[in-house]
């Protein structure tokens, strides 16, 4: 029976790009026991190729270890998860051959990928910041000085006279024969016949967390449009479920998770205009671009988006087009994401509106029936349509976690619904310019929202 070796891997970047260095750890899956710690400076790089660096590093010193054993990696870096498991495309061009360098350390059959939660890899990360921490003094990492915790697991303590448990180094090529030598007794003396314990994750019951303090899952099987890696090998890899989020019971399985962002700051956005489907089609500001790329860093950091739709206007497509930049991601047009047709008050503030049109205003803010002056969409038009939608989307992303780049009205109305309230709610709710909101929407039906109105990401 072949040794069963769990990997875990984050990589860090402060800037990104900016100073980086990676963390690895190679765990024995039948006793917890740390075998082996990989870490380095990498100068300046961005947050993923350190990620990248870090999974290379820790499949390196399994393979030091066994190169015939099996391999379980675990990491917190949805994009490098889904990229090396063959449903996301490997765009970056500093990222396709060191994931390309991964899948041939091991057969692509004995590798399986697991997501987790940031807080479950604190190993790896520990151990990627003593790096960075080394480099800024000019140095580089030291097993001798790592502070990283390594009993965690409380692995079974060596006999009397056993050799200290290797460290690895640099790229962790180096020091193999050391390593070999060092896990060699161990290996002889195993009972033949004697399976490791599966990592967890293949056969244990799923964890929960929520999106606002945890990434959120994935599904097992993408739909059929879904992008595909573009390394031959990691086609090829197996990936086993992932921890499951939210309030819902272990067996009600992955939510269709729906992150909503707002696009950025129009010229029109500061001035409070009206702004719809029926308008001028007003394009970002430099604000509103800035937003949408602090958006995509803050997105890229929580690695849980796996696809990106946007409503077809133009503000929308902006900065879907700068988040999809940034997780290398594509963006799928959906015009049901459109926002409300104001009709004549398009481009008016309120108070102009109050101005021309106090009759038609009166009746739109008591009736959600009644429509802005000039034949625009009623607020109940407009939740038949995002109703709609939600539908349709629930079906073909069941279990991921997908971007809704949209408007104003549309998610106030994902949030209205999800909540159960009345259409009037709405004029309750404010949303500013590149704020992101969930909604969470599970197999029975029901749904919870978990974040509404977020712009921590804008701060500096």
């Amino acid at each position: 029976m072949a040794r069963e070796f769990i990997v875990e891997a984050d990589g860090g970047s402060r800037g990104n790009p900016g100073p980086a260095g990676y963390g690895a750890v190679v765990i024995d899956a039948a006793t917890g026991e740390t075998l082996a710690e990989a870490a380095e400076y990498l100068g300046v790089v961005t947050n993923n190729v350190a990620e990248y660096r870090g999974l290379l590093a820790g499949l390196r010193a399994a393979r030091a270890l066994d190169p015939d054993a099996a391999v379980h990696v675990r990491m917190d870096s949805k994009l490098v998860v889904e990229q090396m498991s063959g449903r996301w495309k490997i765009k970056h061009p500093d990222m396709k051959p060191l994931a390309t360098e991964a899948s041939r350390v091991f057969p692509p059959d004995r590798v399986t990928y697991e997501w987790i939660p940031r807080a479950e890899n604190k190993h790896a990360d520990r151990l990627a910041n003593e790096a960075m921490d080394a480099g800024k003094r000019g140095e580089q990492w030291s097993a001798s000085t790592s502070t990283a915790d390594l009993d965690t697991r409380t692995p079974t303590p060596p006999a009397a006279g056993a050799p200290e448990r290797p460290r690895v180094t640099g790229d962790a090529v180096a020091g193999a024969a050391q390593v070999r030598a060092a896990l060699a007794a161990p290996r002889r003396g195993r009972a033949a016949g004697t399976s490791a314990a599966p990592p967890r994750g293949l056969d244990q019951p799923p964890l929960t967390g929520t999106v606002a303090t945890a990434d959120a899952p994935t599904a097992d099987s993408p739909p059929a449009d879904a992008p595909q890696a573009d390394t031959r090998a990691a086609r090829n890899v197996a990936t086993a479920p992932r921890p499951a989020s939210g309030w819902a019971p272990a067996d009600m399985g992955a939510p269709a998770t729906f992150v909503l962002l707002r696009h950025g700051e129009t010229p029109l956005t500061p001035q409070k205009r009206f702004s719809g489907s029926g308008g001028t089609d007003p394009a970002l500001s430099e604000v509103g671009l800035d937003q949408a790329r602090r958006v995509g860093e803050a997105l890229a950091r929580r690695g849980t988006i796996e696809a990106i739709l946007a409503s077809p206007l133009t503000r929308t497509r902006q900065t879907a087009a700068a988040v999809a930049d940034r997780l290398g991601l594509d963006v799928t047009i959906d015009e049901g994401l459109k926002e409300t047709d104001f009709g004549a008050w398009e481009g008016l503030t309120f108070g102009e509106v109050r101005e021309r049109h106090p009759d038609d205003l009166t009746a739109w803010l008591a009736d959600p029936e009644a429509h802005p002056t000039g034949g625009g969409e009623s607020f109940a038009e407009t939740a038949t349509r995002i109703a709609a939608t939600r539908d349709r989307l629930i079906a073909a992303y069941a279990g991921r976690t997908v971007l809704l780049v949209t408007h104003v009205t549309p998610i106030k109305t994902f949030v209205q619904l999800a909540l159960g309230a009345p259409l009037q709610s709405l004029f309750r709710m404010e949303l500013s310019a590149a704020s992101l909101s969930a909604v969470a929407y599970y197999a029975d039906g029901n749904a919870s929202v978990r974040l509404f109105n977020d712009t921590s990401h804008l701060r500096p």
